[in-house]
């Protein structure tokens, strides 16, 4: 189970390496180039854990093919279980050593700073959540509070939404006097619940989005990890 999280965030990292992402750049050590496209940086470490993840999930399909014509207590059969568990064992701890070592970084002992490690390029992601119309779900909210159901509410922000993409902005981009064309109980305020900003801080609860509740999650995370 720990190596199928250990694949399906390899495939973000995967992804966000990509050209068409580029929200993020791994250090050099735990990449390679390509062999024919000099520009390329090939994502090594993550590529591999996918793909050692194919090889527990297969010691796993092994053991319980080794189980189901069984009868109860102890049988002979069961000696087979000893390679994979070890290599299961062996793959999973050299797994999560170096992806620490890629995500985190690695001490440098001159320095006594981290080193390497995955760099973020915040201003791509940013970029990309303001993309999609992220915030029609806040506009509705906003609505609700203003006593409209959320029925209508959901019908009045799908006009907003197709008259943004008929126009080519972003709902934010809307001027006022469209968005009250939609409902006239929209008010200026509107502006900062259909900003980024404005829709992060607004979960403002336990496991939400607001800055605050993200670094409580991280800082508890890193306490029970020691």
């Amino acid at each position: 189970l720990c190596m199928v999280h250990i694949s399906r965030m390899s495939e973000e990292l995967v992804l966000w390496m990509s050209q068409n992402f580029g929200f993020i750049k791994i250090a050099d050590r735990f990449t390679t180039g390509s062999s024919i496209m000099p520009q390329k940086k090939n994502p090594d470490v993550p590529e591999l854990a996918r793909g050692k993840t194919g090889r527990v999930v297969g010691h796993l399909m092994g053991l319980i093919t080794l189980m189901k014509g069984q009868p109860l207590a102890y049988n002979k059969d069961n000696q087979e279980d000893k390679e994979p568990l070890f290599d299961t064992v062996d793959t999973l701890k050299d797994t999560l050593r170096i992806f620490s070592e890629m995500i985190g970084g690695q001490l440098n002992p001159a320095t006594g700073q981290k080193e390497g490690g995955i760099s973020v390029n915040a201003q791509a992601m940013e970029q990309a959540a303001l993309r999609g119309y992220a915030t029609a779900t806040d506009l509705a909210d906003y609505l609700v509070k203003k006593g409209l159901p959320f029925r209508d509410a959901h019908e009045t922000v799908a006009h907003a939404v197709k008259a943004a993409i008929t126009h080519q902005v972003d709902l934010s981009e809307l001027p006022l006097a469209v968005l009250q064309g939609f409902n006239a109980s929209i008010e200026k305020d509107v502006f900062e619940c259909l900003s980024l900003h404005g829709s992060l801080h607004a979960r403002d609860v336990l496991g939400g989005t607001a800055p605050n509740q993200v670094r409580f999650q991280i800082n508890q995370h890193q306490a029970r990890l020691g």
